[in-house]
């Protein structure tokens, strides 16, 4: 049995290997996936994604999975994004970011976007992404670190920023500035390293963690709920997939 995951600074391709013996991917990227389905792995795991400049995954690749009886997951970033807008055609999404995303309660891509490093440092991520923010801000608001009034100036700041941007030092020096007392601002800094959360990675992990129970379990085949259109731009998408992969090697 086999698993091909596609991950990045929401989960280190190196700690993605401690939990799976999988194929561990970067980034999926438009056409990755169309070229995977031709090994015929038994699922397919999206954490991350690249966007902006590099053509984002396309819905019909991961429809063209499916259609093939591969399944596929998505949870964290990309994933519960493409889970989230897929899962009525038989995407199977993991996590809370991604039931956030399918129930409505989180709408923008920005939720979960984050500039981050390169291959070689393994992704790392160099902003954060909203909705860690927003669960760490939660847990210190349960916590008694911040009032909810406090709480809530945190997450305007951090919403109003550009998703490059967002900092927890940036964050709290905004939030000072815009009214939260110095007190509860200097409270939180201390409770920060600690408490914050990484709710992609929690997400990523559950992921990872349950591709590997289904895939050891002996995985069937996913029956599609929709029939596969072969349509012009489909062939050309199909055509150029392979041109690229043909570079790559």
């Amino acid at each position: 049995m086999s698993a091909v995951i596609f991950t990045g600074p929401s989960l280190p391709p190196s700690a993605a290997r401690k939990l799976i013996d999988a194929e561990i991917l970067p980034p999926v990227a438009q056409g990755d996936i169309i070229r995977v389905v031709g090994r015929k792995p038994d699922a397919i795991g999206i954490i991350d994604g690249f966007f902006e400049n590099v053509p984002s995954v396309w819905h019909k690749e991961i429809l063209f999975a499916l259609s093939n009886g591969i399944p596929v997951y998505g949870a964290a970033s990309m994933g519960a994004l493409r889970a989230a807008e897929l899962h009525a055609f038989g995407m199977i999404g993991v996590g809370a970011v991604f039931e956030a995303f399918r129930d409505g309660a989180l709408e923008d891509d920005d939720e979960v976007a984050v500039v981050h490093g390169p291959a070689e440092l393994g992704y790392l991520p160099l902003s954060e992404a909203m909705v860690n923010i927003r669960c760490t801000l939660s847990d210190a608001r349960a916590g008694g670190i911040l009032s909810e009034q406090a709480r809530k100036v945190f997450e305007r700041v951090a919403k109003e920023m550009p998703y490059k941007s967002r900092s927890y030092d940036l964050i709290a020096r905004r939030a000072g500035e815009g009214g939260v007392a110095a007190s509860e601002v200097d409270r939180f800094r201390a409770w920060l390293p600690s408490g914050r959360r990484d709710a992609k990675r929690e997400d990523a992990v559950s992921l990872v963690r349950t591709v590997s129970t289904h895939v050891a379990g002996g995985l069937a085949r996913a029956k599609p709920r929709f029939h596969f259109e072969h349509t012009t731009l489909w062939a050309r998408a199909f055509s150029d997939a392979g041109r690229v992969g043909a570079m790559r090697r």
